[in-house]
């Protein structure tokens, strides 16, 4: 199954950027021999609209084009389904067993997702409670996708 991660916002050079690599190298390794991936990593610049409104609605139409060929789009969002990682790595592989042919995770910027991003996601997961940054929830995702591939690979990463 192949995976697009369509995200606003763009991480600076430095930790968060050498931490999401960490990561998403990572589960690239581990995730294709679980049969995910490859996984394109898409960076999408923030609106300068001002209201935020408009700033949604134009992050919106960028993602959306992101992940047009998605059959499957999960978006991060607070309001969404919590899950514990063992139940997220249960859900990816669900997917892939069903035969998903890509799969799309979008996350929004700093004035969350458009209602029409919501409205076109088969699910909405939330990474908590608390707001993160959008470039920590990246970095967060990335890890957890990581997470997921060693639970399902038996791999003792995982101790929870």
């Amino acid at each position: 199954m192949q995976l697009i991660v369509a995200a606003v916002g763009r991480l600076k050079d430095g930790a968060e950027r050498e931490l999401l690599g960490r990561y998403r190298d990572r589960f690239a390794d581990l995730g294709k021999r679980l049969g995910f991936g490859p996984v394109t990593w898409h960076e999408l610049s923030e609106s300068r609209a001002s209201g935020a409104v408009r700033r949604r609605d134009e992050e919106a139409a960028g993602l959306l084009r992101r992940v047009r060929d998605a059959q499957r789009i999960i978006a991060l969002d607070e309001r969404g389904e919590a899950l514990s990682s063992r139940a997220f790595a249960q859900r990816l592989a669900k997917l892939r067993d069903e035969g998903t042919g890509t799969l799309a995770i979008v996350i929004g910027g700093p004035d969350g997702l458009a209602q029409t991003v919501r409205s076109a996601a088969h699910t909405t997961l939330s990474l908590g409670t608390m707001t993160l940054p959008h470039g920590l929830a990246r970095i967060v995702l990335a890890e957890q996708l990581y997470r997921s591939a060693t639970i399902l690979a038996g791999h003792p990463y995982h101790r929870g």
